[in-house]
């Protein structure tokens, strides 16, 4: 295990409306407001999203379960800003709902707002982790100097 200690800088709350693409507005604000560290709270509603639920199986690399959320959901979670190269990434996990139905996992790609979606980013002072591609998983992990 490694870790850092640091302090929460500045804090940013956003409103993200009907069919703001939200995974690129996230980014948007992280280089606006070169937040180079950061750790962020969603709740509100989504559409059009696609997530992944897990491996297909517990190997490495693995091979992701994708899922569409095509409908509208109601959706919270948390995901977390480092950036790999010049670029901020993001990773969030939330739970999405609808009607009796729920499913959770990691949002990636395509993901719009229904409605309303609210985000409050706290940003990370003293903390120079990043994220770099991990060779065993193939995947852009966050990785501490």
């Amino acid at each position: 295990m490694k870790y850092q200690t640091g302090e929460i800088g500045r804090v940013i709350v956003a409103k993200f409306e009907d069919g703001d693409v939200i995974l690129d507005n996230l980014i948007e604000i992280a280089k606006k407001e070169d937040i180079k560290t950061g750790v962020f709270y969603l709740v509100g509603g989504v559409k059009n999203a696609k997530i992944v639920v897990g491996p297909e199986e517990d190997v490495l690399p693995p091979t992701p379960v994708w899922r569409e959320l095509r409908d509208s959901h109601e959706m919270v979670g948390i995901g977390t800003i480092f950036w790999h190269k010049n670029e901020p990434k993001i990773h969030f996990h939330g739970a999405y709902g609808k009607h009796d139905r729920m499913k959770a996992g990691c949002l990636r790609e395509m993901a719009e707002t229904f409605i309303i979606l609210e985000g409050i980013i706290f940003e990370l002072k003293g903390i120079d982790a990043i994220r770099s591609l991990d060779p065993k998983s193939n995947m852009v992990l966050l990785d501490m100097p």
